[in-house]
């Protein structure tokens, strides 16, 4: 759960170069992770010593392995029992979906196509961003919001090309939620039957279990990762609806399996929609930018669709 990694004490500051120099609002960060179904959780009576300690028999040990992930609650928290991390995820996790569902509703009134773009660091993320902006100058109105721990780096690259960015710091959080982006959302002029590109804190773990409102999660894998990483990381690209492997025009100098990537990511997501993509070569840009467009087109038309029905 994220409780456990550290932010919940962080602080989020969100600043908008590319917009009006409104006040920047600043407060705790939501924290959570993803609970398993609740009839799987066990409500114990015991004193609070004994009920921790039943809490590590969730635990699955064997020869030189250790296994937290077995339990309701899929994680370990020193202290705290299954049932407790369990309560504490629904609660967290709703809040939070709620908050969603209403990005999700504003945005789609107004046929805004939002995508949350989520990675481990140095996939290559702001460099493709970058590219896509590039390539879409002129034909999309498109705006980003970015999401990193600290610095502003990440936000000026996209401001270059012309797009407005606004960057939310997470402070020791790990992952962007719903109520970030709906404080960045009031900040943001954004055009109606635009497109929204949130840009995750790097992190193939917490980003996961938080829905920010988005049309659809993208998971960029670079192929200087490990093809393994959708069987390491299965939550993240169980909840992605599309993969771009990314760094293409790396292959010739790595031992990396793409057909195997691949395979894995089905094995735990058979939907999954893949594009090999190289933001160097442009290899796959063309197919990653009609796939934006066909996205955007059923925006327009759903929004629409919702006006002549009102």
């Amino acid at each position: 759960m994220c409780t456990v990694c550290g932010c919940g004490a962080g602080e989020v500051s969100i600043g908008g170069a590319g917009w009006s120099k409104a006040a920047r609002p600043k407060g705790g960060a939501t924290r959570g992770w993803k609970a398993a179904a609740p009839a799987q959780a066990h409500e114990h009576s015991r004193e609070p010593a004994a009920e921790a300690a039943a809490g590590d028999a969730h635990i699955h040990s064997a020869h030189h392995h250790l296994h937290f992930g077995t339990g309701p609650a899929h994680a370990h928290a020193p202290g705290l029992t299954q049932s407790q991390m369990v309560r504490i995820e629904r609660d967290i996790l709703g809040k939070n979906d709620a908050r969603a569902d209403e990005n999700r509703c504003s945005l789609a009134a107004r046929g805004i196509f939002a995508l949350n773009l989520v990675s481990s660091p140095g996939s290559g993320k702001t460099t493709l961003l970058v590219r896509t902006l590039t390539e879409l100058a002129g034909r999309i109105p498109a705006a980003v919001i970015e999401g990193d721990q600290q610095t502003e780096f990440d936000a000026e690259r996209i401001r270059a090309t012309g797009v407005p960015a606004l960057q939310i710091n997470t402070g020791k959080g790990c992952h962007l939620d719903a109520d970030m982006v709906a404080r960045a959302l009031r900040q943001m002029d954004l055009a109606d039957d635009s497109l929204l590109l949130i840009e995750n804190v790097g992190n193939l773990v917490c980003p996961a279990a938080f829905d920010l409102g988005e049309a659809h999660k993208v998971a960029i894998l670079s192929v200087t990762e490990g093809e393994d990483k959708p069987l390491k990381y299965p939550d993240m690209f169980a909840a992605a609806d599309l993969m771009l492997l990314n760094k293409v025009d790396l292959l010739p100098y790595l031992a990396f399996d793409v057909e195997r990537a691949i395979a894995y990511a089905r094995r735990v997501n058979p939907a999954i929609e893949v594009i090999r993509t190289s933001s160097t070569s442009g290899e796959g840009i063309a197919e990653w930018l009609a796939w934006l467009e066909q996205g955007m087109a059923k925006a327009r038309a759903a929004r629409a669709a919702a006006v002549q029905s009102a």
